[in-house]
Order: C-alpha cells, then structure tokens, then sequence
C-alpha cells in the first residue's frame, strides 16, 4: 500500500452477526485517522451501492452460506488487490457453519415448516438461496489474510488496517486468536 495516496477500502458481511463491523465502529476517534489515510469505497456502514473495479483492500466478515454470499465473495476477491478474512465465521465458518451437519432440507424444515404457525411453506423469493454447505471464505476465494477473533477487538483491527496502510503485512496472531 502506497504510504503517499491514500488507500481504497472495502468492507462487506456475507451471513454472520455483524459484529467485526460493530467491532470496526468501535474505532471511534481512530475513524477520523482511517478517513485521512484511506477512502472507504464501499461499505455496509457508508451508502455506496456498488463495489468499485478496482479496491486496494478489501475486508470480509462472515461465513458463506448463500448463493448471494458466494457471489460478493468471488466479486471482491476479483476487484480487490488484497483480501481480509475478518472474525471466526470468514476464517473457519464459526456458528453459522453449524447447520452443517444436518441436511439441508431438514434445517429449511425446521425453520419454514415446524416452528411457522400461519402458512408454512419453504420461501421461493425474497430470501437468497442457501448452499447445500456453509463454508469459510478461503474455501470459496484466495484469502490473503486471515484475522480471527469473535468479534475481533477495535484494537485488532486498527492494528491490522495500520500495518497495511503502513505497506506491512500484519501478524494478528501478535493481538487476537480464535474466539478472543
């Protein structure tokens, strides 16, 4: 990463708590340092609608559980130069991956068909399509980093991001580990 312009930065969540986002906002006064050396291009968190081609960094939190899931991944691992894996559900498909070990119609019966009182029925639109497996990042798309934690700390993060911005590449196993 260039240290003189400043770096573009893309974060997503595919299906997960959202939490390493709410993990990113805890930065608080360190945003206002973020925004002076990088530009936020897309984001759950900022209004942009669509992913720019091309994005120095770019994050994700989250397991793959959905068609829509693969997807944002396969598109950020193609328009971003270096791709984060953020928190315990991208590094190791964490609770989210839990539904793994049980059929998949089994699981969409439970939840559409056992426990509905009014209509029970399996959705055909309105919800996106779930994979037959929910699967870690790196498993779907080339991760160039991994950072775990549930969430990872704000102080990960900054760690993270400033090693990056800083043309290091970061060790976080220095500050976090899985479930921490």
């Amino acid at each position: 990463m260039s240290s003189t312009a400043k770096v573009s930065l893309a974060t997503a969540w595919l299906d997960g708590c959202s939490g390493c986002h709410m993990s990113l906002l805890d930065l608080d006064e360190r945003l206002i340092e973020l925004a002076q050396r990088a530009d936020l291009v897309y984001s759950p968190i900022v209004d942009t609608k669509e992913l720019p081609a091309c994005v120095d960094v770019g994050i994700l939190e989250g397991a793959v559980s959905t068609a829509a899931d693969l997807k944002k991944a396969r598109l950020f691992r193609e328009r971003c130069k270096y791709l984060v894996s953020l928190g315990d559900c991208a590094v190791t498909g964490n609770v989210p991956s839990m539904r793994n070990t049980f059929p998949l119609k089994d699981v969409l019966d439970r939840a559409f068909i056992e426990n509905v009182q009014a209509q029970p029925q399996h959705p055909i639109t309105g919800v996106p399509a779930l994979l037959q497996v929910v699967r870690p990042l790196h498993h779907v798309v080339p991760v160039d980093l991994f950072v775990p934690g549930c969430p990872p700390s704000a102080d990960t993060i900054w760690y993270v991001l400033t090693e990056l911005l800083a043309g290091r590449t970061p060790d976080p196993a220095r500050v976090t580990h899985f479930g921490a």
